[in-house]
């Protein structure tokens, strides 16, 4: 619990700075990818030496330095994609990947799936906030008859691109990720 504690510690000091400037910075995340690395090392280091038994380290939160450098370099490529294709931020980037370092390849993968899945929910309702759900339906419905009748999509004005482009915070998601992932919420409830 004590890797779970780092992370969610990372996370919420992320999430008060993406919400108020629309920014993740590097001193959070650089710290957080070495914490995560440096802690994972540390208890390779003291089961191999025999002075940890390494069922308590798991019990902690210790998934092995091997396993922590593979979620960070795994969460860290899926949003390296996404950097390149879809635009999200750098700083989402590299939040993904300290994510990874600190929750292993298994249940980083998991807690960024799950950010996206939260990330999604929060920018549909923003839009159904922002919109009003009688004008987004009647946008995707002639989305949906271009498509039908034209076989593309309706050109949509800048103004209307603008409207359907709301912000998305993947640091709190990421922090609602990492509680659904690491107390096994999904699996309780589902």
């Amino acid at each position: 619990m004590l890797a779970t504690a780092l992370v969610m510690g990372f996370l919420a000091a992320a999430t008060v700075t993406d919400l108020r400037t629309h920014k993740i910075y590097n001193w959070i995340t650089y710290p957080g990818i070495v914490a995560g690395w440096a802690g994972h090392a540390a208890g390779t280091l003291l089961a191999a030496a025999g002075w940890a038994d390494p069922e308590t380290l798991q019990a902690l939160g210790w998934v092995g330095l091997a396993d922590s450098l593979a979620g960070f370099l795994a969460c860290g490529a899926v949003m390296l994609v996404c950097f390149v294709v879809f635009q999200v931020g750098g700083g989402d980037v590299k939040l993904m990947a300290m994510m990874g370092a600190m929750l292993g390849s298994q249940r980083g993968i998991l807690a960024m799936l799950w950010t996206f899945v939260l990330g999604a929910c929060a920018a549909m309702a923003v839009l159904v906030w922002r919109l009003g759900p009688w004008r987004l339906l009647r946008l995707g419905l002639r989305q949906v008859l271009w498509v039908v009748r034209l076989a593309r999509f309706s050109p949509l004005s800048a103004e209307e691109q603008a409207e359907l482009r709301p912000p998305l915070y993947l640091a709190p998601c990421g922090l609602g990720a990492v509680v659904i992932v690491q107390f096994s919420l999904a699996e309780r409830f589902l």
